[in-house]
């Protein structure tokens, strides 16, 4: 495989290319390397690369012409020029799989920006595929570049002496890889786990997968997300004591004060479908409790009977699975009251988060405060009380929405039609706040 770097600074890479296997490869002939420098196809006396960005702003900008004469007269290789990839915090993920995809290539060309980046117009000029290696900032891309050969070169036939070893690391299966030891068997007390020592292949292999399950749980859960899991794996998670941050939040339920169909503040009635059907996605995903707020008596009334019935009557014997969720709803007056017995309840106020299907706006339709965002209501769960706020009718009451800590943008809001029922709307939002492991 032929890497192209294309970099101002090629002096940056003899160390790193010349050490370890990276330079047996070469010697092998696996893999090769070339440089070309924008700065030698300036055309001006002084081989400047950069300029001031149009529109101000701070630092300078890659100039497009050094960097599309340098491109457009690289030599191809058999024939072709390969792939080029320029590394940019505004481009695509840099993951195993990419690596992979990359990996087949025969030429690889990897552009190393500088300073405030590449004049955008070079993406529409050339096949250029902006692709980001992290989210850290770095001093321009030849560390990033590094990352990408390091990546692509150790997969390529012979580089890692026995191939397979390519494939049993970290990410390649999805997961972070397992806990590894060496000699000595005892060191300071500490000692290598049993069956590592005891030669049954079978039972190395279960104990590798259930650590990197482990390892993957506890450092990078994210990747859970889109790891393939058998359902051993599911069981060897579930079975794994964990921070829940569900038990912090709390669910409101309003019914007053709402909007009406005439936009104006008002009351709606309970549903027997609402607060069956948020009882029980509560439950699913193990959340402290449910509020059922209305001022009204024969509401309240209403919802006693209905929670009686299922919790302490016929229905508790019907269905015992539906009394589990039903005893999480609780009846509130107002919302001063729910926030009040949540205070009580927890020796701390909550943090009160609104959900609205529109933007708040002013009468001049301007954004009063920007959403807050899904990870900043995760961040408030993992150590205070969390109250989310939903409103049936067509949505809590702007004077409510005013009063809230935070209010999460809507959940459609990249297109027009917004109008999920209230139990759907519980749903998904739980699932982004919690997720699975919640």
């Amino acid at each position: 495989m032929h890497y192209t770097l294309v970099t101002l600074f090629p002096e940056w890479f003899s160390s790193p290319l010349s050490s370890g296997l990276m330079e047996k490869a070469q010697e092998a002939g696996i893999v090769s390397f070339s440089f070309a420098n924008p700065r030698d196809r300036s055309t001006d006396r002084h081989h400047h690369v950069d300029d001031r960005p149009y529109g101000g702003g701070p630092g300078m900008v890659l100039m497009l012409e050094p960097m599309v004469r340098t491109l457009r007269e690289l030599p191809p290789c058999n024939g072709k020029k390969g792939r080029m990839i320029a590394l940019t915090p505004v481009g695509r993920p840099f993951t195993q799989e990419l690596a992979r995809e990359l990996a087949q290539e025969e030429e690889l060309t990897l552009i190393c920006g500088r300073y405030e980046g590449f004049d955008a117009r070079l993406f529409d000029l050339l096949p250029v595929e902006p692709v980001c290696v992290g989210e850290a900032i770095l001093n321009g891309g030849e560390a990033a570049a590094l990352a990408v050969i390091e990546a692509t070169a150790r997969l390529q036939s012979g580089f890692m002496g026995k191939d397979e070893s390519g494939d049993e690391e970290s990410f390649s299966n999805g997961l972070l890889e397992y806990p590894q030891f060496t000699r000595p068997v005892d060191f300071e007390g500490l000692r290598v786990p049993e069956v590592l020592q005891n030669g049954n292949h079978a039972h190395i292999s279960a104990w590798r997968r259930e650590q990197s399950l482990l390892a993957t749980a506890k450092h990078r859960p994210d990747l859970l997300d889109h790891a393939v899991l058998s359902h051993q794996d599911r069981q060897i998670l579930r079975a794994q004591p964990r921070f829940r941050p569900a038990k912090n939040l709390s669910i409101a339920l309003l019914h007053h004060p709402v909007r009406l169909k005439d936009r104006k503040t008002g009351t709606t009635s309970l549903t027997n479908l609402d607060i069956h059907d948020i009882a029980r996605i509560s439950r699913t995903y193990g959340i402290s409790g449910v509020f059922a707020v209305t001022p009204l008596k024969d509401q309240l009334r209403l919802l006693a009977t209905l929670l009686s019935h299922w919790t302490e009557g016929p229905g508790l014997s019907f269905n015992p699975d539906r009394a589990e969720a039903l005893r999480l709803v609780r009846p509130a007056e107002t919302l001063e009251s729910a926030i009040e017995t949540l205070t009580t309840d927890r020796g701390l106020p909550p943090f009160v988060v609104g959900t609205s299907a529109q933007p708040v706006l002013d009468k001049k339709h301007r954004e009063r405060r920007p959403a807050a965002t899904f990870d900043e209501v995760k961040r408030q769960l993992a150590d205070r009380p969390v109250l989310l706020l939903l409103g049936t009718g067509h949505g809590i009451a702007p004077e409510v929405l005013e009063r809230c800590d935070a209010i999460l943008p809507p959940l459609r809001w990249m297109d027009e039609y917004n109008h999920l029922p209230v139990r759907a709307a519980a749903a998904i939002l739980l699932d982004r706040l919690l997720g699975d492991r919640g």
